[in-house]
């Protein structure tokens, strides 16, 4: 039932500004199974190509719940809301999925994709993807001194580059 809620499109046809999707509506990155799983509200992150694939990337720090279903899983999802679950996105990335089912507190429901990734029926845009590279940020390789500041406690993140196979839109 859940997939006839979405229509799966080529992720090419996207009109989206990935800037404006990112960085200002946020996402919840999802990794898991249906059984097991945890999001977290992200608003870093890309979408563009590499290695003649659409990408994503994103980028979690080792001490978020999600970091270690992300660590175990081939799969995730990016999930995008519309204006009204802002709430929903605030305390998904203010409660920690170690204490708190925040499906369950938020109200969203979870869904598993063809390949087992966890995604929600009430998001607008789902971005399925497939891990196929990570690399822990280094900061011997900041070239920026001012990126620094985002690790007082010096817990740099690891990105994830998911090959994007599944573009689902809210029908």
């Amino acid at each position: 039932m859940t997939e006839t809620l979405f229509s799966e499109i080529p992720v090419s046809s996207l009109k989206e500004n990935p800037f404006t999707l990112i960085g200002e509506e946020w996402m919840l990155i999802t990794a898991g199974d249906i059984k097991s799983f945890n999001m977290m509200t992200a608003s870093w992150g890309g979408l563009g190509v590499l290695w003649n694939k659409n990408v994503c990337f994103c980028v979690i720090r080792p001490g978020r719940h999600t970091y270690g279903f992300m660590e175990k899983a081939d799969h995730f999802s990016l999930s995008f809301f519309s204006e009204k679950y802002r709430d929903m996105l605030r305390f998904c990335g203010s409660k920690s999925g170690k204490t708190i089912n925040k499906a369950e507190a938020t109200g969203i429901t979870p869904a598993a994709s063809p390949s087992g990734a966890v995604y929600f029926n009430e998001a607008r845009l789902v971005l399925e993807c497939k891990k196929i590279y990570f690399q822990d940020l280094q900061p011997q390789h900041f070239l920026a001194p001012d990126i620094e500041k985002n690790y007082p406690a010096k817990d740099y993140h690891r990105m994830y580059i998911g090959e994007i196979v599944r573009c689902l839109v809210k029908k």
